[in-house]
């Protein structure tokens, strides 16, 4: 087994508690399905938010996944550059797989499908 990074984002529609804390469950639970993962083969979890995303710590939301209490996880926020991606949430998990680099699953939702259009439909 090798340790791989996956990649996820997605965009919330509100700066608001639990719509931060639902999208990003989604989306961390996504990643894992998509690539077979259970808890245990999660090594850690960062997770960025644009500046505009305030009301709430997303790693709050992967800590309530039923098994994913002792799952590493830190919350940062994204650069802020002119022109980027409002209220976007973005996730890099590492795991430790068999699964080789280019069949990995990279997870993209909401508007975040805007930001690798390369991996549309993978």
């Amino acid at each position: 087994m090798t340790v791989r990074g996956i990649r996820g984002a997605t965009t919330v529609a509100c700066d608001e508690e639990q719509a931060v804390l639902e999208v990003t469950a989604q989306l961390v639970k996504q990643m894992a399905q998509e690539n077979n993962l259970l808890p245990d083969d999660i090594a850690s979890v960062l997770i960025s938010t644009t500046v505009d995303v305030t009301s709430a710590f997303p790693a709050k939301a992967v800590r309530t996944i039923e098994g994913w209490t002792y799952v590493p996880v830190m919350c940062m926020h994204e650069m802020d550059v002119a022109g980027g991606m409002p209220l976007c949430i973005r996730v890099l998990m590492h795991a430790n797989t068999s699964i080789g680099q280019k069949d990995i699953r990279h997870v993209y939702m909401n508007d975040a499908v805007k930001l690798r259009p390369d991996l549309a439909g993978q």
